[in-house]
């Protein structure tokens, strides 16, 4: 297939530089059609793109126009529309997390498996980052030997006043939860969230800073800071500590301003612009693999065990004591 028909339910910020990026940069794919809740402005979304609209997203999935689906909706609807594209039989690419709980999670694996193919992929973009990459190159070498502790930081300047105390675990850390498992190559055995004193920044329905602990099932010791409404930058921390010595992900690449006196390394604004190459690796990665029928990046089992480790998170939150992670087998499907 020379050229992928894709079709995007889900016209958010998201969803809209995913169309961007995909019709104006990439090669071997071209959104055609679109679908929104919100119909009135999924038109003109699609109007500005030149994409046939959707008023039903199911009806996207089946339609004979479209050969892929991309899903950028918020959370609660990504089973709905994952489910209808695995049906149809085409592949689909879902943002994170693939859906809020694990149940949902394992509704879309056990679709997929009686399909009896590979049609998933979850959007954890971190891992088609350089700078993870060669951490993780280094970290699999043998030169540091064996990981013993990782120290990360997700700091946000600012977020909507919709984002609560949750939200810090459920859709900020999923990012950490599923690089640090891939990262590393070992799944998690317990998990524990506590706070740090709350920043005024935080608005009434959120407590930052949070610290997410980590025990792989080796021992690897793994803490997390989220510190969202930091202020001064989006900044990605990760301190791989080894027998031997220790690695961790480099300061973004950008031009050391001289200027008034002063000497700056700039850090980047948001995530946009921190992870923009990471989206386009992925996305590209993504549609080759599909135009040659399978599947390369985060399966369903991934997106399933990263919201069986978000959901013991949460638990450990809203308690304030260490939750067991359960051992999931993996199926074989899934090997």
């Amino acid at each position: 297939m020379d050229e992928l028909r894709i079709g995007l339910i889900g016209t958010g910020a998201i969803g809209r530089t995913h169309i961007e990026r995909i019709n104006g940069r990439l090669r071997g794919g071209r959104v055609v059609a679109c679908s929104d809740v919100n119909t009135a402005f999924g038109r003109e979304v699609a109007g500005r793109y030149g994409c046939e609209f959707f008023e039903d997203g199911e009806a996207l999935a089946a339609s004979d126009g479209v050969d892929a689906v991309i899903v950028t909706t918020v959370d609660e609807y990504h089973e709905k529309y994952v489910l209808a594209a695995i049906h149809a039989g085409k592949y689909v690419f879902c943002e994170k997390p693939l859906a809020p709980k694990p149940e949902a999670c394992r509704r879309i694996m056990e679709a997929e498996m009686a399909g009896g193919r590979k049609l998933l992929q979850v959007g954890f973009m971190r891992r088609y980052d350089a700078a993870y990459n060669q951490l993780k190159k280094a970290v699999h070498s043998g030169k540091y030997g064996l990981p013993l502790m990782v120290h990360c930081a997700h700091r946000v300047p600012s977020v909507p006043d919709y984002y609560d105390t949750p939200m810090a675990v459920e859709n900020s850390l999923i990012h950490e939860i599923d690089i640090l498992r891939w990262l590393l190559g070992e799944d998690y055995a317990e998990v524990q969230v506590v706070f740090a004193k709350k920043t005024r920044y935080s608005n009434e329905h959120l407590h930052s800073p949070q610290i997410m602990r980590l025990k792989t099932e080796s021992g690897i010791q793994i803490d997390v800071e989220a510190f969202i409404c930091c202020r001064y930058a989006y900044d990605i921390k990760c301190e791989v500590c080894c027998e031997d010595g220790i690695v961790s992900l480099p300061d973004p690449s950008l031009v050391v301003e001289r200027h008034a006196a002063s000497c700056a390394h700039p850090l980047y604004e948001d995530w946009t612009d921190r992870f923009e190459e990471a989206y386009n690796v992925e996305i590209q990665a993504w549609l080759d693999a599909s135009r040659e029928g399978r599947v390369d990046g985060p399966t369903a089992w991934d997106g399933y065990l990263g919201q069986v480790t978000a959901q013991a998170a949460s638990q450990s939150r809203d308690t304030q004591t260490t939750v067991t992670i359960p051992r999931q087998e993996k199926p074989a499907f899934y090997l």
